[in-house]
């Protein structure tokens, strides 16, 4: 019959309390705590909020106070009452849900967020990256942590990106200093180098149409994926100005 009452809107804690006092006629608030298994100063909360709700009344029997549980036949009333608030809650909700819609459309884009764990989540992240429509890509990279992880990123990824037509204009660290420069023609790149005792970076980011992906290279490999024309936007206006600072470097 527990889980009856809380159907009905009691919350466990009273259901348990009303059962025992049903059970026991009328009693203190100790025995109806010992008899119900909940403890005594919870067992005065939910004595009150039975006696608010009809259930429960209570009456002076020397110095102590003793409780009576009231005929099951109040059960009625309080589920009548549960509908009646179960009605005008949805009427309310009826009544002001065309407001909140203009509220939520009114409010903008809303960016969509997936995160990927491990070496195998980034495996994903770039193939998605090499499926875009988009034909340029921007970036930030830290190539030493790069090969680290995908040692056959020379021959595999970039060869795959070329074939997509994607170009791409990257500033990369490198503890071997300007690794990358050399094949930027047949790579379709533009590959500028920062010294990274000076600018120590040791993720990954692609900015390309309206996504901006994230990979954190260290430790146990983690990366975002952000689609949102305003966030993307706003980093590539980041890497054209980084892009201007990184000139007097190469």
């Amino acid at each position: 019959m527990l889980d009856e009452l809380k159907k009905i809107g009691l919350s466990e804690n009273e259901a348990r309390v009303y059962l025992a006092l049903l059970e026991l006629g009328s009693e203190t608030a100790q025995e109806i705590a010992k008899k119900a298994a909940v403890k005594r100063a919870t067992t005065y909360v939910q004595l009150e909020a039975l006696m608010k709700k009809g259930l429960v009344t209570s009456f002076e029997k020397g110095k102590k106070s003793y409780f009576r549980a009231e005929d099951p036949e109040h059960l009625i009333k309080i589920a009548e009452r549960e509908k009646k608030m179960a009605r005008e809650r949805e009427s309310a909700l009826e009544e002001i849900l065309p407001g909140l819609g203009k509220l939520y459309i009114s409010s903008g884009e809303r960016p969509r967020v997936r995160f990927f764990e491990g070496v195998e989540g980034l495996r994903t992240m770039q193939d998605e990256f090499l499926k875009t429509k988009e034909k340029e890509a921007l970036g930030f990279s830290s190539a030493d942590d790069i090969l680290r992880i995908f040692p056959s990123h020379p021959a595999e990824y970039s060869p795959r990106r070329v074939r997509r037509g994607i170009h791409s204009k990257l500033i990369y660290t490198s503890s071997r200093g300007k690794i990358l420069k050399k094949q930027d023609d047949e790579l379709l790149r533009e590959a500028r180098y920062i010294p990274a005792d000076k600018f120590p970076f040791t993720c990954d980011v692609a900015v390309y149409g309206n996504r901006v992906a994230i990979s954190a290279l260290r430790k146990n490999p983690i990366g975002v994926i952000i689609e949102s024309e305003e966030i993307a936007d706003s980093l590539k206006t980041i890497f054209n100005l980084a892009w201007e600072a990184t000139e007097k470097y190469n």
